[in-house]
């Protein structure tokens, strides 16, 4: 509980102040006072004097300028018109050019407990039919991902973050056991199609469905992946980009076919990650698995005393999370951090892209 208090998905501000207002204008107990949100444009904040920590923050303020090409924003950081880029949205090919045209520049390549995956939505037919979920999910050749997004930088795991960075991740040997997880893409994909031949689908029947991903390179990539790959068996799907105010309210309704997923976690804590995200009936459990069965050994990890049972136990719910095809984890990218070097007193995490971010200890050496 006091991992998850202190994450930065564990903000403090009034509850009578109503979402609608929230989303314009927040208000709460951080470093910073909320200035100014131009849509398209800018967001501005500016230290808050009242703030509890005595001397903190040491910045007068903070300007977040949104540019939605991530291309252009990073020539933006290369030509120093900003003091750093915006946390984990550098991709592999892009930290190369940051690296080669501001050689000054610090960079910091790292695991955000964040993973790529697929969600199905379990109420609209066919994808009612688990054999549909279950071929879809043996037609994923991860490591395909992987290379041609991120050039090998990522780890293959399921729910929960795998090691070194992640604690409570599944060992490679015992991941290779669920199916889908085989290095064999070539034999995961001959059963996937051996069950939509037993369906009824094939070469002159194929399944057409529409990909759902939210409009920004980071989800909207993977998906064209996925979408590549599923024609493998017999599965043409067509994008559809979801802008972001969108996106969430469209998952959380279940106005989806399939789509293509990112999913951060606050901590890396088994009890975050499957409460959240694999209960039933919880809000962000966007696919509506349930598993009330399952569910009795949340409560059971959750309450172990010994660390090295609870990881065990731990393992044995995640290794059924990927069987069942719950939200079927394609992979855990890495993504860079960069920043100017009169910026100091920044630290990158591993444990989630959502932490370290108050600011409070940073400060500019101009």
């Amino acid at each position: 509980m006091v991992a998850l208090l202190a994450s930065g998905y564990a903000p403090v501000y009034p509850c009578h102040v109503s979402p609608r207002d929230m989303r314009t204008h927040p208000i709460g107990t951080g470093p910073f006072k909320f200035i100014e949100f131009k849509p398209n444009e800018r967001i501005t904040v500016a230290r808050n004097a009242d703030y509890w920590k005595k001397g903190r923050p040491l910045l007068d303020g903070i300007e977040y300028r949104i540019i939605p090409n991530r291309s252009t924003a990073v020539l933006a950081f290369i030509a120093g018109q900003f003091d750093m880029t915006f946390p984990y949205e550098v991709s592999i090919p892009l930290l190369k050019d940051i690296q080669t045209q501001a050689p000054n520049a610090i960079c910091d390549l790292a695991p955000g407990n964040a993973s790529t995956n697929l969600i199905v939505n379990r109420d609209k037919p066919p994808f009612d039919n688990p054999e549909i979920r279950r071929a879809m999910m043996l037609s994923l050749d991860r490591k395909a991902f992987i290379d041609i997004l991120a050039e090998g930088q990522g780890d293959i795991g399921g729910a929960m973050q795998p090691p070194p960075a992640g604690i409570w991740g599944i060992p490679p040997e015992l991941l290779k056991t669920v199916p889908g997880y085989d290095p064999d893409v070539g034999n995961n994909r001959a059963q996937a199609r051996a069950i939509m031949e037993k369906l009824g689908y094939g070469p002159d029947n194929r399944l057409k469905l529409t990909v759902s991903a939210r409009n920004i390179p980071i989800f909207r990539d993977p998906a064209i992946i996925l979408i590549d790959q599923l024609k493998e068996i017999y599965v043409d799907g067509t994008l559809d980009p979801v802008e972001t105010a969108n996106w969430f309210p469209k998952v959380a309704r279940k106005d989806y076919q399939i789509g293509q997923n990112n999913t951060g976690s606050g901590v890396d804590d088994p009890d975050q990650q499957f409460y959240e995200n694999y209960a039933c009936g919880s809000e962000r459990n966007y696919t509506g698995y349930c598993n009330p069965e399952l569910e009795k050994q949340f409560v059971q990890q959750s309450t172990e005393a010994n660390q090295e049972k609870r990881r065990q136990l731990v393992w044995e719910i995640d290794k059924k999370l990927q069987e069942d095809g719950a939200r079927p984890i394609i992979y855990h990218f890495r993504a860079a951090t960069c920043w100017q070097p009169q910026l100091k007193g920044l630290t990158i995490m591993v444990n989630s892209q959502y932490n370290g971010w108050r600011m409070e200890d940073w400060w500019l050496d101009r």
